[in-house]
């Protein structure tokens, strides 16, 4: 049973060495000799049984209160990627779980390091990414008596994670962390939190490895089958929106040939572009903050909206002001049967996960319908001429991000990926890169800043073979731009373009909004990014005019491809004015 720091100290026995290993008995006991099995170490326990659910990566900012853990990872196959700031490896663990099949993993001590991953896990919590971060902890024997760095693991994470749990015995060292994997994925996907007492890691326990607990994946019903087919065949403008982090490449696939054959729109919900190719006629846009006008009113329009791996919450919605009509047709398509996020009228759900879903879904047959065709005909020509590319000459006076899109997306292969945090910067990407494959878009629909570059290192480390950008601001960048460190160190090599504009420009604007020429609080003043880069053993540039642009680019993609190291790109654009 695990037990929360706020229990009394009086009620619990200190943990002892397992009692499960059976020992050889002295002679003169008389009793039967059993030979002793196979043990080892509650923490070397931990590490062989991630490597058994097939992680592959732990991103950990050391602690000596998890010294086990570590000593066990030292031979191990997963590889342990050291970090430079907890915010920085809960960010990565997040976004290899959006990457992966697996929850991703982070590690940090307690106290000030668990404090400071906490915003990983509030990004996991509402992007509904699988993760677990497993947090050191103060021994068990000092409990409740404000020991150093000591605080209750569960009072601090429980309203932000699935599960929280403490090893508070040994022996279910393996129990505990099948569970919290299950956990993670199990219904809608989030973020699980495992404390770990620095004296019960120490403790010897039997090898034996927990399996991995199965997850159940739901699946249409006939009725739902016959549902769908009713009211997809009364509708005259049917529109999907996709969505969330629990796809895979061939349910993308699936879907999307399926969405064509029909003539049927799709749109994506804010931050996961690429379930549906940026250029399958089926794909109209995504929806979310910044949207194009098309989009929004696409969701006013349709006569059958049929959500799936996500559901329409306040941002789709535009504040729980758009599609919240009980008289429309709303179908969700999700595994969380509680419908968490939701906002507006619900038709009827299919409790599926996405793969699922598609796999009945293709199996329905649909007649041709010529006003199907004129539906997503129309809203994909209006996609088409909002994504067209500028200009690809540069004009004159500042560097501009139209020019570097321009130029920077013609280059890019097809299984091109973009990582993003949040701000105005993210516009060009959400507008203009090629996402033609799922999980092409890595990005915090929490609005998270700093999350750019450690995105964009779990992404080259997770999948090196592919061109990884990201877009990040300069605000956002001095957040966690160090761990530029740790893609130098363990050979990731995304191109990073830093859009400096000398202000939080976000909030900038909503300040303009808001308390017209009474700028205050949003101005800052940078350093030279391209150096920073350069000292962290990357390729730096920087770029003030935008004749410099195409060139700048050339030379930063060579360097990753030709000396394998990260290139950044330092896009001095245009400043509003700083005061008034």
């Amino acid at each position: 049973m695990s037990l929360s720091a706020a229990s009394d100290p009086t009620t619990l026995a200190a943990p002892t060495p397992s009692l499960l290993t059976a020992a050889s008995t002295s002679e003169q006991t008389g009793l039967e000799v059993i030979e002793s099995s196979p043990s080892t170490s509650a923490g070397h326990l931990i590490v062989e049984s991630l490597a058994a659910h097939g992680v592959r990566r732990a991103f950990v900012v050391p602690g000596e209160s998890f010294l086990d853990v570590l000593d066990g990872l030292h031979e191990s196959s997963i590889a342990t990627v050291v970090c430079r700031h907890e915010g920085g490896a809960a960010y990565m663990a997040e976004a290899d779980g959006k990457l992966n099949q697996v929850p991703g993993v982070a590690m940090v001590t307690r106290g000030p390091g668990a404090a400071n991953a906490h915003v990983g896990l509030h990004t996991a919590w509402q992007d509904s990414t699988p993760m677990v971060l497993f947090v050191g902890l103060i021994p068990f024997a000092h409990r409740d008596r404000e020991a150093f760095q000591e605080f209750d693991v569960k009072a601090w994470f429980s309203s932000g994670a699935k599960r929280v749990m403490i090893l508070d015995h040994p022996e279910r060292a393996s129990e505990i962390v099948a569970e919290a994997m299950f956990a993670a994925m199990n219904g809608r996907p989030g973020p699980v939190v495992v404390g770990l007492p620095e004296d019960v890691l120490q403790q010897s326990v039997p090898a034996a490895i927990h399996p991995p607990i199965p997850v159940a994946t739901g699946g249409m019903t006939t009725v739902d089958v016959e549902t769908l087919r009713t009211a997809l065949a009364a509708s005259s403008s049917p529109l999907f929106v996709t969505g969330g982090n629990d796809w895979t490449q061939q349910g993308a696939y699936e879907l999307t040939r399926w969405l064509e054959r029909n003539h049927i729109p799709a749109a994506a919900e804010w931050r996961t572009q690429g379930t549906i190719p940026f250029d399958s006629p089926s794909y109209v846009g995504p929806i979310g903050y910044g949207r194009p006008k098309p989009t929004y009113d696409l969701l006013e329009e349709t006569d059958l909206l049929i959500f799936v791996g996500t559901v329409p919450g306040d941002v789709i919605t535009d504040g729980f002001l758009c599609r919240q009509d009980w008289t429309k047709k709303n179908f969700l398509v999700t595994i969380d049967p509680s419908l968490r996020g939701r906002s507006g009228p619900v038709s009827y759900q299919i409790v599926a996960k996405p793969d699922v879903f598609v796999r009945d879904l293709v199996a329905i047959e649909l007649p041709v319908r010529d006003e199907w065709k004129a539906w997503c005909g129309r809203m994909r020509r209006e996609q088409e001429d909002f994504a067209a590319l500028p200009p690809a000459t540069p004009a004159d006076g500042p560097a501009r991000m139209d020019t570097l899109m321009a130029n920077l997306v013609p280059a890019l292969p097809r299984d091109a990926m973009v990582t993003f945090g949040a701000g105005e910067h993210t516009n060009w990407a959400h507008r203009y890169f090629p996402t033609r494959l799922y999980s092409s878009m890595i990005s915090a629909r929490n609005g998270s800043m700093g999350y750019s570059i450690p995105s964009a290192v779990a992404a080259s480390l997770a999948q090196p073979g592919r061109r990884v950008v990201t877009i990040a601001g300069d605000g956002e960048f001095l957040m966690n731009g160090q761990e530029l460190a740790t893609a130098a160190q363990y050979g990731a090599t995304p191109l990073v373009i830093v859009m400096d504009n000398q202000e939080y420009g976000t909030i900038r604007t909503h300040q303009e909004r808001h308390y017209p020429s009474r700028v205050s609080g949003t101005q800052l003043k940078n350093p030279d990014f391209a150096l920073v880069a350069t000292a962290f053993g990357g390729f730096g540039t920087r770029v003030e005019n935008d004749k410099d642009v195409p060139a700048a680019l050339d030379a930063a993609l060579s360097a990753i491809d030709n000396q394998g190291i990260f290139a950044l790109i330092h896009m001095v654009v245009e400043q509003r004015v700083k005061a008034y």
